[in-house]
């Protein structure tokens, strides 16, 4: 990456000052300040109007306690979030995430990378996130119900259709959506269909929602290899993680002609050299809510590596799609040596700064999270569409519609990063892109 600007290098230094012990955000902001060197010097009023450092604070931030009672009647207190951004573009839009390791910095972080991610959609969604520390594994449907209900008596009166639609992350589903909206409609005595996405199908769920974000990273990159003469036909691939965005990658791969092999949780990795069979996941993960080890019980063939290491396993393609930072320098250069050409985040940042350089620097297609994973919040945007306008879409409507924003996107950060002198280097484009549109509806708006 390059060194930063001086100028940037002092708007960093402030971000620190701000934001103590907060190192996802910082990582996440100075990802997208290396980036903009060439930018501040085309466009000057940026730095004159103090348009960066405006954007690295954010609009509002909103922390709540969140009581709850657990089946034993046992009380427990866990703390709610919700970040706001950046409204420069449309209503704050991002997902809620429900894990352990939710804090203000994780959502800042996730908060910030999500500005970038809405405004490359084209879609007119500013960018938000929030989540909460509680963790709904192991915990009953009733307790989950109970923990969205307290949750959403504070949020509620923060979100709206024209203000902020909140959406699922790790840790929120279907069910936690469903448990949420009832609450909100609950209180505000309002059928607000536009309010959260992620809703179920029969309630004003759009079709493609639960599949977008793995199909649209597995359509970037398919971009991104056309445009390299080359295409998922026959690859070897890797997806880690074993959620939505995981099992939509694998099916999206196998549809367009790949072979993935293995993917993971959070104890360990299976490793399927026929190929995993995505029907069987769907109904371990989603339905009955099993660990990826009991894949092994119906395919014996398959091998499991309790705490493996999903990166050391050869293969052509890989999609990280689990959690920030999962792969590093070291994991980023066993990829490569083992003959990677291609990386797809369907995750938030999944790779470290050390493992991004080494793929910039070997030069294979290297998908990051703002560009690769932004189907999710386009179909949800598409979601937005359909509920505004009290209509339906069918499933093949919806997904040409995803499979035509993630080759705009595609188009917008190659073509984005040629203009500045670094062709194929989508990091580059993607925040070039991503910024200078955000930016310039800040200027048109003035000091606000």
């Amino acid at each position: 990456m390059s060194k930063l600007d001086e100028k940037l290098e002092t708007i960093y230094n402030d971000v620190l000052k701000r934001n103590p012990g907060e190192t996802e955000f910082h990582q996440a902001v100075l990802e997208v300040l290396e980036s903009l060197g060439p930018v501040v010097v085309k466009n000057p009023q940026y730095l004159e109007r103090k348009i960066i450092e405006r954007i690295c604070e954010p609009e509002r931030q909103i922390i709540f306690r969140v009581p709850w009672q657990d089946d034993k009647g046992n009380v427990h207190i866990n703390r709610g979030f919700r970040v706001e951004f950046n409204s420069s573009l449309g209503p704050y839009k991002g997902g809620l995430r429900f894990h352990p390791s939710v804090y203000l910095g994780i959502i800042k972080f996730l908060g910030f990378e999500q500005i970038f991610k809405n405004s490359l959609t084209g879609m007119p969604i500013g960018g938000g996130k929030g989540g909460s520390d509680f963790d709904p594994k192991g915990k009953s449907d009733d307790e989950v119900m109970r923990f969205c209900q307290s949750f959403m008596t504070e949020l509620y009166r923060h979100i709206g259709e024209h203000t902020d639609v909140p959406a699922g992350d790790i840790g929120v589903g279907g069910r936690e959506i469903g448990y949420m909206f009832g609450q909100y409609k609950r209180i505000t005595n309002r059928w607000e269909a536009g309010v959260l996405t992620g809703k179920g199908l029969k309630w004003g769920g759009s079709l493609v929602r639960p599949d977008a974000t793995g199909y649209g990273a597995t359509f970037f990159i398919n971009e991104a290899l056309k445009v390299r003469k080359d295409s998922f036909d026959g690859k070897t691939c890797l997806v880690s993680g074993s959620g939505n965005v995981a099992i939509y990658t694998i099916e999206k791969i196998h549809q367009l002609g790949g072979k993935c092999i293995a993917c993971s949780d959070s104890n360990g990795v299976i490793v399927d050299e026929k190929g995993l069979d995505v029907e069987l996941i769907k109904q371990l993960k989603e339905v009955e809510r099993r660990r990826i080890q009991d894949y092994q019980t119906y395919h014996k063939h398959a091998k499991y590596i309790a705490s493996g290491n999903i990166w050391d396993i050869p293969c052509q393609v890989a999609m990280p799609s689990a959690t920030q930072n999962e792969i590093n320098g070291k994991d980023a250069m066993t990829l490569v040596k083992n003959g990677c050409l291609a990386v797809g985040e369907g995750a938030n940042m999944p790779t470290t700064p050390e493992g991004v350089k080494v793929f910039l620097d070997a030069k294979i297609a290297y998908g990051p999270g703002k560009a690769a994973n932004a189907g999710g919040v386009a179909t949800s945007a598409l979601e937005m569409q359909q509920n505004a306008q009290r209509d339906s879409w069918t499933f093949e409507d919806t997904e040409v519609k995803l499979e035509h924003i993630m080759q705009n996107i595609h188009k917008l950060c190659y073509e984005t990063s040629e203009e500045y002198g670094a062709p194929g280097n989508y990091v580059l484009g993607a925040n070039i892109a991503g910024f200078v549109k955000v930016a310039d509806a800040m200027v048109a708006h003035g000091l606000v």
